[in-house]
């Protein structure tokens, strides 16, 4: 019975101070009561607290989808990692091109040109895969959970010493609401005929004004204490700034390495790669069931170009020699499709035949074509003269 004498009573009191706080939260809304003000170095730590808080959680969300940019892919492991269980292995998407690039090139023929370039760049794709992966755990071992733990940690710590603070200060505001009322209560008394009944009035005023005085104490006490307590675990987001700096750091090494091992994979790949445009022409010439490449408006590597410089020798033979020494005209037949890298040029389809001619001035690897109304100039390399 005692026991429940004493919770009643705590219930009660508990109940009394959340009025008694939501009544003073009320009144400041309203411009009906006084607020006390935190110190200017308090409220800049507070500033600096939350607009670290801010910044963190966006860098944080951002990082992951840099990491991962699939949201779906993002939300599973977000729920494995609140069950406590590790997530399936899935390939990644240059992992997934990269199999199939080799799976094609086996389909193909490892023999033949294309094949072998698939096989190769396939195995160059899950090489980059590998890396992408260990980025992604390297990054969240030493980037991303400490700005979790942060987030999760110590700013919820802040948060709720924060929430403390607020409760004591309208705790305080409330004890001087209290204390200014009953002054004025024990003025107002003083102020009337001195009669017994008044008398009364201004004993009991007075030991009013006097328990006020000891409640302004105590919650004073209380607030400092409290504001001391959020001031210091405050002033340690300068040392979560300097670790968050040295986990930036760790993330920009990770990238770097990389970023490094991503074009180096690619450098050795376009090395291997060298050799195939050659030899994919080459076929051409032997079967017609060959693919060849068309040419694009983009800067051609230096081993197309040689490749292309050969072929361009051995095209230009007497005919078109004696074409472009003359002033008259052929027909040719166009052998590959040819994209006109700008509006001089024309654009060409394989096994198409135009009329072509050479003008002054012309480039020795060039003529004049013509297809109806429409003209511009054709590499020779991708013209056979007709009789």
């Amino acid at each position: 019975m005692n026991i429940m004498d004493f919770n009643v009573k705590k219930l009660a009191a508990d109940a009394g101070t959340f009025l008694s706080r939501a009544v003073q939260f009320t009144e400041e809304k309203l411009g009906q009561a006084e607020k006390t003000e935190f110190d200017a170095h308090l409220e800049n730590l507070l500033s600096k607290a939350e607009c670290t808080k801010l910044w963190t959680e966006k860098i944080m969300r951002q990082t992951e989808v840099l990491l991962q940019p699939n949201p779906n892919a993002r939300i599973e492991e977000f729920v494995y990692e609140k069950l406590d269980r590790k997530a399936p292995s899935r390939m990644n998407n240059p992992e997934l091109l990269g199999q199939y690039m080799v799976d094609s090139g086996n389909e193909f023929g490892p023999g033949t040109a294309y094949g072998n370039a698939l096989i190769k760049s396939g195995e160059t794709q899950k090489r980059i895969g590998a890396a992408d992966r260990e980025l992604i755990q390297t990054a969240a071992i030493n980037f991303l959970t400490p700005l979790r733990n942060f987030i999760e940690g110590d700013y919820k710590t802040i948060t709720k010493e924060r929430k403390l603070l607020q409760n004591k200060r309208l705790d305080l505001d409330a004890a001087k609401t209290r204390l200014k009322k009953a002054k004025a209560a024990e003025a107002r008394a003083a102020q009337l005929n001195l009669s017994p009944p008044e008398e009364n009035n201004v004993m009991i005023w007075a030991e009013e004004v006097s328990k006020s005085e000891q409640e302004v104490r105590i919650a004073q006490s209380e607030f400092d204490r409290q504001a001391e307590i959020t001031r210091l675990l405050l002033e340690g987001i300068s040392s979560t700034h300097a670790h968050h700096l040295r986990c930036l750091n760790d993330f920009v090494e990770a990238q770097m390495t990389y970023y490094a091992q991503c074009y180096q994979y690619m450098l050795d790949l376009q090395k291997q790669l060298g050799s195939f445009p050659s030899t994919a022409l080459a076929n051409h010439n032997q079967s017609s069931s060959t693919c060849v490449p068309s040419s694009s408006s983009t800067t051609p590597s230096t081993s197309v170009t040689a490749s292309l410089s050969s072929i361009s020798n051995s095209a230009a033979s007497s005919t078109f020699v004696e074409l472009k020494s003359s002033s008259g005209s052929r027909k040719a037949r166009v052998l590959y499709d040819y994209d006109a890298a700008n509006s001089s040029e024309l654009s060409l389809l394989a096994d198409e035949v135009i009329t072509v001619y050479s003008i002054p001035g012309m480039d020795s690897d060039w003529l004049m074509g013509e297809r109806g109304n429409q003209k511009g100039k054709v590499p020779i390399t991708y013209l056979e003269l007709l009789n």
